[in-house]
C-alpha cells in the first residue's frame, strides 16, 4: 500500500482522526479500538476500564463500546463458551471446538459442513495473550489500539473503501464465514494486519446491538491517515456521502462527464 499509510509506531491523533471520518461519512456509530493484552494486569490498568459483571458475547462487549460509549475489558472467564474466546485468541482451537458439534443442526446440516465452517475462520493464535479490551477510538486510552472497528451503512462502507484505494491502489479480496462473522473482521484483522470488511452475523446483531444496515470494517489504526486523506480527495471531486440520487430517468451524461471525466 502507499506510504502514506502511517508507520505502526506514530502517534497519531485519535480525535482528529474520528472527526474526519465523521466530516466525511457522517458515521451514526461509534469508531473503536480493540486491543489485546497478555496480562489481565495490564487491562485492568486502562483509565476508567469497566470489568463485565455477568456473562456475556464479544459482540456485546464490542457493543458496549460502539452503542453505550464505554470502555470494557474482558478475559476468557467473561465470554460466555469458546466460540468467542477463541477468535480473540483467548482459547485455543481445540479439537471440540474443532469439530463443530455446537453448531451442528443448528447452522449446518451436516457435521462435516460445521467443521469445514469452524476450520475456515479467521481467529488469533492462542498463547500469547489473556485480556482484551474495547473503547471509543477518540478517548485514546488504548493507546494505540490493535485494531479499529468502523461500523457504516454500505454507501459509507464503499466511500471509506474508496479512500483507502485513492492511493497504492489494490483490489481487496475477502472472504465470509457466515455465522460467526466476527472471524471475518475482528479475528482476520487482529491475525493477519490486513482491513477486514464483513457482514456482521446473526449474533451480532441479536446481541450486539448491530443495524440491519451496517457494515463493520475491522482494520489498524495506521491505515486511517491515508484513508480520510483519500475521502478528503475525493470530495473535493464531488464524490462524497450521502450519494446524492441522480434519477434513474434522467439523461445520464451531464452527471457522467462530471464523476468519471468522459
Amino acid at each position: 500500500m502507499s506510504d502514506l499509510i502511517a508507520s505502526e509506531n506514530t502517534a497519531l491523533d485519535f480525535p482528529e482522526l474520528v472527526a474526519g471520518l465523521n466530516q466525511y461519512l457522517r458515521l451514526r456509530t461509534t469508531p473503536i479500538g480493540m486491543k489485546l493484552f497478555e496480562t489481565a494486569g495490564e487491562m485492568e490498568a486502562i483509565p476508567r476500564i469497566r470489568r463485565p459483571s455477568a456473562i456475556h458475547t464479544t459482540d456485546q462487549i464490542v457493543g458496549m463500546a460502539t452503542r453505550n460509549g464505554w470502555t470494557v475489558g474482558i478475559t476468557a472467564d467473561d465470554l460466555v463458551g469458546a466460540q468467542c474466546s477463541t477468535v480473540i485468541g483467548l482459547h485455543p482451537r481445540s479439537e471440540q471446538w474443532l469439530s463443530g458439534d455446537r453448531m451442528h443442526g443448528v447452522w449446518f446440516k451436516e457435521l462435516e459442513d460445521a467443521r469445514a465452517h469452524q476450520e475456515a475462520m479467521d481467529v488469533v493464535e492462542h498463547g500469547r495473550f489473556e485480556a482484551m479490551a474495547v473503547s471509543p477510538l477518540a478517548s485514546g486510552r488504548l493507546n494505540p489500539p490493535d485494531i479499529c472497528l468502523i461500523y457504516a451503512t454500505p454507501a459509507q462502507m464503499i466511500l471509506f473503501i474508496n479512500g483507502l484505494q485513492w492511493t497504492g491502489y489494490r483490489k481487496l479480496e475477502w472472504g465470509c464465514v457466515g455465522e460467526s462473522a466476527c472471524a471475518d473482521s475482528w479475528g482476520r484483522a487482529l491475525s493477519t494486519g490486513e482491513p477486514s470488511l464483513s457482514i456482521p452475523c446473526f449474533a451480532e446483531r441479536r446481541y450486539g446491538g448491530v443495524m440491519e444496515d451496517e457494515l463493520l470494517m475491522a482494520l489498524p489504526p495506521h491505515f486511517l491517515p491515508k484513508i480520510i486523506a483519500g475521502l478528503a480527495a475525493l470530495s473535493s471531486n464531488g464524490l462524497r456521502y450521502p450519494i446524492a440520487p441522480y434519477g434513474v430517468n434522467n439523461d445520464v451524461r451531464a452527471g457522467m462527464g462530471v464523476s468519471y471525466d468522459s
